[in-house]
């Protein structure tokens, strides 16, 4: 379907989120609730896309970049006035136009989609995406007429007790015919309790006008919660987490305690995998077939392979193989690549290292700013020195090679295929394949010294 168009409101400040940070860009399940809305919207073909922003505009545009158009709302006058500010955009357009809320991140595509379906099926001119609440404190009330149509909205604030009553409550999602809509919203007034341009007005006017008004409930009031304060936002980021979670379970992965693992919405996981209690997936995240993941591990924008197992480990930023075994308690820094079969172990740190197939660093070192060959060793306390205060270096490591037990590697330095390192030796120098070096001072012992002393 053609000529569709969203238009997004981000506008509000939102005090009640007492906090430094926009609103919208409170993030559940990692990721800002105006970007789920986005990434559902774009999901379904649109062809224009417009951002109400208003205070703090720069950081949401900072987030969303070019997935979008922007129109600013200078002053908060009320949700009506803010879909006027894409007037510019939108107003000559033949279309059909959704409007939703920044701040409803659990709303899905297949619900959009739904209210669009609705909407052109019934030759509407707006349709309401509305929803039962059990508690329906604050939303606008969805007011029928004896044969069920919907006569009007009304404000929370503007409501009699009677209405107040009423359980059908408005989304703060809609759809309408475009041009009805741009035409409506210029005979909206602002003589209601907060003095705001109310863009629920919209339907009454249509409605006064013969226009077909049209609703469409979903039967999941959880995909309509609006966050506007902390309590909220634990609701939402509670319900979005077991919504990811069962997905993956029904996807063949083996989640132990549901409760205690946080998946990414933008994660993929295959099937076999295990996560134990304690796992944090985050951003673009892929972890393949049956690997072992956790307890208490914690993984950003990487990439795992397949038959690997970690644990108690962080992943960041990076890239590990096949049959590659992490942890306890490593840390993968960004720009690192794990090779296949590869030993990462207790307390070692890489950052920015290649790691070749079948290398091991078991435990206890640091590898930063390296180039590791295949079947390296890797030894307890062994350390890539790659800063000299100023300037980071490259180590390089080629195939075979056997590092000793506590040897620092002064970057920039060259160890040569199969060569040896001694235990204990400060490398400063090249080392040529198939050669041992030691680079260690003479030890010297001193007879009964303490007894003299």
């Amino acid at each position: 379907m053609s000529n569709r168009y969203a238009v997004i409101l981000a506008a509000g400040q939102g005090t009640r989120m007492k906090s430094k940070l926009y609103k919208v860009l409170h993030p559940v399940c990692g990721k800002p609730m105006v970007q789920h809305v986005v990434d559902q919207v774009s999901s379904l073909g649109f062809d224009e896309k417009v951002a109400v922003v208003g205070f703090g505009a720069e950081i949401v545009q900072e987030q969303l970049g070019d997935q979008v158009s922007y129109v600013v709302q200078e002053e908060q006058l009320g949700t009506g006035h803010a879909v006027m500010q894409a007037a510019d955009i939108l107003e000559n357009k033949e279309g059909t136009t959704v409007v939703l809320c920044g701040d409803t991140p659990l709303l899905t595509a297949e619900t959009i989609d739904q209210l669009l379906s609705c909407h052109a099926n019934e030759g509407a001119k707006a349709t309401i995406l509305t929803a039962v609440a059990d508690d329906p404190t604050g939303y606008g009330r969805i007011i029928r007429n004896d044969d069920g149509l919907v006569a009007r909205i009304v404000e929370h604030k503007d409501a009699t007790e009677e209405e107040r009553a009423t359980k059908e409550i408005n989304t703060g999602t809609y759809c309408f015919d475009n041009a009805a809509l741009f035409a409506a919203l210029k005979q909206v007034g602002n003589d209601n309790a907060q003095g705001e341009y109310y863009l629920p007005d919209v339907i009454e006017i249509l409605k006064n006008n013969g226009e077909t008004i049209s609703a469409y409930q979903t039967p999941s009031f959880d995909e309509t919660i609006g966050v506007n304060d902390r309590v909220a936002l634990a609701q939402a980021e509670s319900i979005l987490k077991r919504r990811v979670n069962e997905y993956w379970m029904k996807q063949g992965v083996t989640i132990v305690d549901s409760n205690n693992t946080y998946i990414s919405t933008d994660a993929k996981i295959g099937r076999d995998t295990v996560l134990l209690p304690g796992t944090i997936i985050q951003g673009a995240t892929t972890i393949g077939e049956d690997c072992q993941i956790g307890p208490h591990s914690e993984f950003k924008d990487s990439q795992i392979g397949n038959n690997t197992v970690i644990k108690h480990s962080v992943v960041y930023n990076s890239e590990v193989g096949d049959n590659v075994n992490i942890g306890p308690f490593a840390h993968i820094r960004p720009d690192s690549l794990i090779g296949d079969d590869a030993r990462i172990g207790n307390f070692v740190e890489t950052k920015k290292a290649t790691i070749g197939k079948g290398s091991k660093a078991s435990h206890l070192s640091y590898i930063g700013d390296a180039e590791i060959g295949d079947n390296v060793n890797f030894s307890c306390g062994a350390v890539t020195v790659n800063y000299d205060g100023k300037n980071k270096y490259k180590t390089k490591i080629d195939d075979g090679a056997f590092i000793g037990c506590n040897a620092n590697l002064i970057a920039p330095v060259t160890i040569g295929k199969n060569a040896l390192v001694a235990a204990g030796s400060t490398i400063t120098d090249d080392v040529p394949g198939e050669s041992l070096s030691i680079a260690r001072a003479r030890q010297t012992n001193k007879p009964d010294y303490l007894k003299k002393k």
